[in-house]
């Protein structure tokens, strides 16, 4: 790993600067580094550890088998909001993506003079990801494992933070949320992905069904229905949604709330909370709706939303010089 990305790394334990064999600087800790991925992860609580082994046992979101780097493109040109984000992403920015999974979006992402680091929990996950880099001949990616409670990432040091699908599945999101934004330079972006409590109802219903059938049928799922030729990936998807052992869901209200208590400056949403979406990129401000509007929004969003599990993007900027 070259010595700029190994600089936007730090020791778990201390927060101390990381040497050429992986020690830290300041209170000699010493971690492993094999197989293209470091290792700077301490040990989490019981509930941490649970959601860890879960994705160990089935990595998410997975790759079809005959995956290369036309896919990836293709299935991001297919995402109006993964357009929006590599549009709006500086050529030359550090761009952190926290819970990365197997890196679809990191290894995106990774692409001018970018340098874009995936952390996740999951080893099982970190090593598909660092396989497709190397079938796809994408070498500005760089992935490490390790846990949000303690990165081992050096705070204030990223241009983007992109956090999605990962805190709704965390004992405490509020204060998992106050670790992701101390990631973020000051006056960097912070891109975050929740679980929508209006949008996430659909899901909920079908889940019901899903456990009153013991799995047998789970009705109107366009998810499961596009992977059905492809049944890793299908039953990594139905693990996720319906037998997740942790998860949150949250209002638009409450996690401007989150931004207010951490210096976090609220920029928009996606999809917008506004009933006339604006057609402004993702980092750019949107005009200020009011909040009954932002609840409408929110019900909409369990038809836009819903049949895909009901995830909702709040984006912001640290304060700060």
């Amino acid at each position: 790993m070259d010595d700029p990305v190994r600089a936007l790394l730090a020791c778990p334990a201390c927060g101390g600067a990381l040497g050429s064999d992986w020690r830290c600087n300041r209170c000699g800790a010493g971690y492993a580094a094999s197989e293209g991925i470091p290792s700077l992860r301490l040990a989490g609580d019981a509930r941490t550890e649970a959601v860890r082994e879960f994705y160990t046992e089935a990595p998410f979101p997975g790759y079809p088998r005959d995956a290369d780097l036309n896919w990836l493109r293709a299935r991001a040109r297919r995402s109006r909001f993964a357009r929006m984000l590599d549009d709006a992403i500086p050529a030359d920015a550090r761009v952190v993506e926290i819970g990365c999974g197997t890196g679809q979006m990191s290894l995106y992402l990774a692409r001018a003079n970018r340098i874009v680091i995936g952390a996740d929990l999951t080893r099982a996950s970190l090593l598909l990801a660092v396989e497709a880099a190397g079938r796809f001949g994408i070498d500005g990616a760089h992935f490490i494992e390790t846990n949000l409670a303690r990165p081992g990432l050096r705070p204030g040091a990223f241009d983007v933070v992109y956090c999605s699908g990962v805190l709704h599945h965390t004992p405490d999101p509020r204060k998992s949320f106050a670790q992701v934004v101390q990631l973020a330079r000051p006056g960097g972006m912070i891109v975050l992905g929740l679980y929508n409590a209006f949008a996430r109802i659909p899901l909920r219903l079908r889940r019901a069904v899903a456990r009153l059938t013991g799995g047998w049928w789970i009705p109107g799922d366009p998810v499961l229905n596009d992977r059905a030729a492809e049944p890793a990936r299908r039953d990594a998807w139905r693990r996720d949604q319906y037998h997740h052992p942790e998860e949150h869901r949250h209002t638009l209200a409450e996690v401007r709330g989150w931004f207010a208590e951490n210096g976090v400056e609220y920029i928009r949403t996606f999809p917008s909370a506004l009933l006339a979406e604006e057609g402004d990129g993702l980092f750019a401000p949107e005009a200020g709706g009011w909040r009954f509007e932002e609840w409408l929004a929110q019900i909409g969003w369990m038809r836009s939303l819903g049949p895909e599990g009901g995830l909702f993007v709040i984006v912001g900027h640290r304060i700060g010089a």
